[in-house]
């Protein structure tokens, strides 16, 4: 009998059924086309609207490179934009307010979430700037970023390392990158909860919602497969990155790699 050799798994974000990583992007560009009508109200309710909090950290913790006036930032995979704001918001209590600025320019691949992200920033006094991109071909110069960021997005590539080296090309030396994402939770009675809650209660409560059984089972999935901590520092180690940081949020769930352009 022959032995069948398995297929090398995908090194990026695996939906169901896929067999390559076209197919991986398109799969994931058509889930979240589907569930833009609901993804704001997804996303605070599922989450206790703790995400608020995690975006506004991550803000925050970038806040010597958003002080520069002249500094370029991109928030990629920026959905309906919520960091995108958080950091125009984080940057306009640094600045003063009659000092030209830098726009914080938000990308996505997917047009349904821009175009929500459009309509919000259509009432908000920011200045911020929504623009169609796929985090794996940006259309920006090399060395022309200071700061990329990417909040719970970075997760759905269809590449990790390809998407670390092409976020490296455009970030200028000295540039920084931060990703903010969901993870295994360690060990403990608080994670084992929150465990139960995302694999068990959050994909029924958010395909009940938005009639999208499918997006919602991809998502719990999607961070079990996800590298771990330690596995995502050493792969940005790897291409082009130094002083990786990690700073751990609700018990272990919730990270933030924050790294320096080598």
């Amino acid at each position: 009998m022959i032995a069948t050799q398995k297929p090398a798994p995908l090194p990026g974000t695996r939906p169901r059924g896929v067999t390559d990583e076209r197919e991986a992007s398109a799969r994931v560009r058509d889930m979240f086309t589907r569930i833009a009508p609901r993804y704001d109200f997804l996303n605070h309710l599922l989450s206790f609207s703790l995400d608020r909090i995690w975006r506004r950290r991550t803000a925050k913790h970038f806040l010597h490179i958003l002080s520069r006036p002249e500094a370029r930032v991109l928030d990629l995979c920026c959905g309906t934009g919520d960091l995108t704001f958080a950091l125009d918001r984080a940057r306009s209590a640094v600045l003063d307010p009659l000092k030209r600025r830098a726009p914080v320019v938000g990308s996505d691949f997917v047009e349904a979430m821009l175009v929500r992200a459009r309509d919000k920033a259509v009432g908000s006094s920011g200045d911020t700037i929504f623009a169609a991109a796929d985090a794996l071909h940006l259309p920006f110069s090399d060395a022309s970023i200071d700061l990329i960021t990417t909040a719970f997005g970075f997760r759905n590539l269809a590449n990790y390392e390809d998407g670390l080296r092409e976020f490296a090309r455009v970030l200028r030396r000295g540039g920084e990158l931060g990703i903010l994402e969901f993870t295994e939770p360690g060990s403990g009675p608080m994670a084992g909860i929150f465990r139960f809650y995302f694999r068990q209660i959050l994909p029924r409560i958010g395909g009940a919602i938005s009639g999208d059984k499918e997006a919602y089972a991809y998502l719990p999935g999607s961070v079990t497969k996800f590298p771990s901590p330690p596995e995502l520092a050493t792969l940005m180690e790897r291409t082009g990155f130094t002083d990786v940081r990690i700073a751990s949020w609700n018990f272990g769930s919730v990270i933030l790699h924050s790294a320096r352009r080598a």
